[in-house]
């Protein structure tokens, strides 16, 4: 959990998430809507998939990223349970 904390913690990471929840990118056309090194896109989207936040596949020579709401899913039922009296 400290991984998920740590990860949403940076506001270029969830800007990122918001990108993906649009659509499907790879590390291209993510990068392409900041002003900074691909990279740092590559560590904030290694940081998001060690949280369990994006998914990976390689389709041809690209590695395409994808929001995994399961984890933000099992996160909010964690913060219902622990804030029900």
């Amino acid at each position: 959990m400290n991984n998920l904390f740590r990860a949403l913690n940076d506001s270029t990471r969830r800007q990122i998430l918001e990108l993906l929840r649009e659509r499907d990118m790879n590390a291209g056309e993510i990068a392409d809507h900041f002003s900074m090194s691909k990279p740092s896109i590559s560590h904030h989207l290694d940081l998001l998939r060690q949280a369990g936040l994006v998914d990976s596949e390689k389709q041809g020579q690209f590695i395409i990223y994808s929001l995994n709401t399961t984890v933000v899913d099992e996160m909010i039922g964690w913060l219902m349970k622990i804030t029900k009296k």
